[in-house]
């Protein structure tokens, strides 16, 4: 039980400005950035009853970058905590030669920040929030694994996202999104003999359009990767993310679709010893942002097999 898989949703906190000024719809990402560091690879034996955990992350951010990466004319402070409660059971049927297994997440989220955008020397849009409700909720029917040799472990799982989170199309401020998205993940896992680790998780979402503003987000991929080196029940190093839109958003009001990228990178830690609940945390610092904001994460997640 290298890594119990975590999937909680942390949005993005550039949350108020205009459609033309960030990409996908109000600057939401689709799902959660920075889930998988070490042990991206792995996932629970099957247990009697399954796995229960939380992932709790905190982002932050100051600024708010255009489509060319330079700092827009605002004054941006917000902040976002997740929540995420999750259940993983894996099981002895096997499917291509895999374990099979399934999971839910059930995510809450708290947004506090304001936005004031000018033009020259006056505020052309201004927004204050502080919010707490539930997010989307995601199911993961599909969870295969892999093991072809002692140090590589490699999974790959089919997620479903759906529309269950607050929303309210007449608010500038929502946590949930109002349309599904379905994400396909592959993820991998190598440590060698001399205990050095490298895992690595891909992911791609498709988006279906929101029906009440019918707006569509574009293809959205990332890249989420750790490396690092055990020495006795810890791993330590270097993790990230990259995240790009790889099509356009489309809407009614949308002449040229606007697309999003970002890359992470910061410290990474990890413990885990038999019977023990196995504990990840990492913060990364976000640069090259183009299209949404640009800030901090910290990240802790741990769980239980039962």
């Amino acid at each position: 039980m290298r890594l119990i898989f975590v999937l909680c949703v942390f949005y993005v906190a550039a949350l108020f400005t205009p459609v033309s000024a960030i990409a996908t719809e109000n600057g939401l990402p689709t799902t959660a950035f920075g889930v998988y560091d070490f042990g991206a690879g792995f996932l629970p034996e099957a247990t009697p009853v399954g796995t229960v955990g939380l992932r709790v992350s905190h982002y932050t951010t100051t600024t708010l970058k255009d489509a060319q990466g330079n700092t827009k004319n605002s004054d941006i402070s917000a902040d976002a905590t997740s929540f995420g409660f999750f259940y993983l059971r894996m099981t002895e049927t096997e499917i291509l030669g895999a374990k099979y297994g399934f999971a839910a997440i059930v995510p809450l989220m708290r947004m506090s920040g304001h936005l004031n955008v000018f033009y020259g020397d006056k505020t052309v849009f201004s927004e204050r929030t502080d919010i707490f409700r539930v997010a989307d909720m995601q199911v993961i029917p599909v969870l295969l694994k892999w093991n072809p040799s002692k140090n590589l472990a490699v999974n790959a799982q089919m997620q479903i996202q759906a529309p269950t989170g607050d929303y309210d199309k007449n608010r500038v401020l929502n946590i949930g999104l109002n349309h599904w998205a379905f994400s396909p993940i592959f993820n991998f896992s190598y440590i060698s003999d001399g205990g050095l680790e490298v895992s690595s998780s891909f992911q791609m979402d498709f988006s279906t359009r929101n029906k009440d503003t019918g707006y569509r987000n574009g293809v959205e991929y990332r890249h989420e990767f750790a490396v690092g080196q055990h020495f006795g029940p810890w791993t330590a190093g270097v993790g990230g993310y990259y995240y790009t839109q790889l099509s356009n958003d489309s809407s009614p009001s949308l002449t040229d679709g606007n697309r999003a990228k970002v890359m992470a990178l910061g410290p990474a830690l990890s413990f885990y010893a038999p019977g023990l609940p196995p504990v990840f945390i990492h913060a990364y610092k976000e640069f090259g942002a183009r299209n949404r904001t640009e800030g901090y994460q910290i990240s802790m997640r741990v769980s239980y097999s039962f």
